[in-house]
């Protein structure tokens, strides 16, 4: 789950870090008042959308108080664009105004899960407030990575480790512990996933200072972390993937024309990547998991119809714990309800596959079965065309 800047911002100030002096403006009316905190002349409007490149796409502006009301105004409903949003934008229904600062220095900090070897990974960069992936491939010597096995806290040696290619003087260095260890404790107390701070700033007045902060959190963990769910902003989601979540089911909405249906996440995968092999694209990943229930099997169904994009319906079961003669009679109710109007081919595999053949043979229903992976595929590509 992604939440906003101004929300990391708050979490990081709660444990001890040093963030912007800012406040959120949630609409128009909130403007006079809120923007009387600010005693500098020179403020950063930034509206607050879930995808990064916001400055590109016009989504950042730096105002004198005096225009601040104006240019906000202007801000609120504007459809940002950016290299994360697709070509259909984000919305912006939230702004965050924060205090201008004169930059000395910009840098690139960030922690994450490093499922790999299993520790939490520190990435340290000279090269902050430009994207991080760039870097990475045009110059990586200016990245660095200290792994940090699970433990109570960051101790001296590892603090020292993360900072040392920053070069900051003692005070700074005291700033940077602080931040170092709020960011710790939110990884492994709150269980956050990704935390970015990106530029990491010292002021001309030396003062070390989180520009921009970007957290992530574990979807799975958020039954235990109610003050982390509470955050969630529906606005910023695709309301097929909160209509998913209603019913326990793992969607996610591409730019293809194929929808699947697939039990399982790697055959969900193996399932997206055979159908890009034979030319055509995606249009959803939807694990409805090993043992969905007819009731889900009709509403993944449903959500996948509801993507106007889609042209074919490739559902791929393999009968584990899931029965395929549940599956079929899922398929069948959702496939009447909904009048499918578009191709649909079907592989059954598994524990009661013969049952759900017969259930799917005798709808009446124009479905295609497929003998394996393979055939599958070619016969929804062939029947879209």
């Amino acid at each position: 789950m992604n939440i906003h800047e101004h929300q990391a911002k708050e979490i990081l100030k709660e444990l001890g870090a040093p963030v912007t002096n800012g406040t959120v403006i949630l609409n128009t009316k909130e403007l006079d008042e809120k923007i009387k905190i600010f005693e500098s002349n020179k403020i950063v409007i930034k509206a607050q959308i879930h995808a990064g490149g916001r400055g590109k796409a016009g989504g950042v502006k730096l105002v004198n108080k005096s225009d601040c009301k104006k240019e906000t105004e202007k801000m609120f409903g504007k459809i940002l664009i950016t290299h994360q949003t697709g070509p259909e934008g984000k919305k912006v229904k939230r702004v965050y105004l924060q205090e201008a600062y004169d930059i000395d220095k910009e840098f690139y900090l960030s922690c994450l899960v490093d499922r790999e070897s299993s520790k939490i990974a520190f990435i340290s960069s000279t090269e902050g407030g430009v994207d991080i992936e760039s870097v990475a491939k045009n110059n990586p010597k200016k990245i660095i990575t200290n792994k940090i096995d699970l433990k109570k806290n960051l101790d001296q040696k590892d603090i020292e480790s993360i900072i040392e290619v920053f070069n900051f003087n003692a005070n700074q260095i005291q700033e940077s512990k602080n931040l170092l260890n709020a960011m710790y404790n939110i990884l492994t107390q709150k269980d956050a996933s990704l935390i970015e701070i990106n530029p990491l700033v010292v002021t001309k007045q030396g003062k070390l200072i989180c520009l921009d902060a970007k957290m992530n959190f574990d979807d799975n963990s958020l039954f235990r972390r109610p003050e982390i769910l509470k955050l969630r902003d529906f606005n910023e989601e695709e309301p097929a993937e909160i209509e998913a979540s209603n019913h326990d089911l793992a969607y996610i909405k591409l730019n293809g024309s194929i929808g699947c249906m697939v039990n399982g996440a790697g055959l969900a995968m193996a399932t997206m990547d055979i159908i890009k092999l034979y030319g055509q694209e995606p249009a959803n990943f939807l694990d409805v998991g090993g043992g969905a229930s007819k009731e889900q099997v009709s509403a993944a169904f449903k959500l996948i119809l509801s993507d106007k994009k889609v042209k074919g319906i490739l559902i791929n079961i393999f009968g584990g714990i899931m029965r395929c003669d549940v599956l079929a009679q899922g398929l069948v109710d959702a496939a009447r309800e909904t009048n499918i109007k578009v191709p649909l081919v079907v592989r059954l595999a598994g524990t009661n596959f013969e049952e759900g053949k017969s259930i799917l043979d005798s709808s009446g229903l124009k479905i295609l079965s497929a003998t394996d992976l393979n055939d599958a595929a070619k016969k929804i590509v062939n029947s879209i065309k």
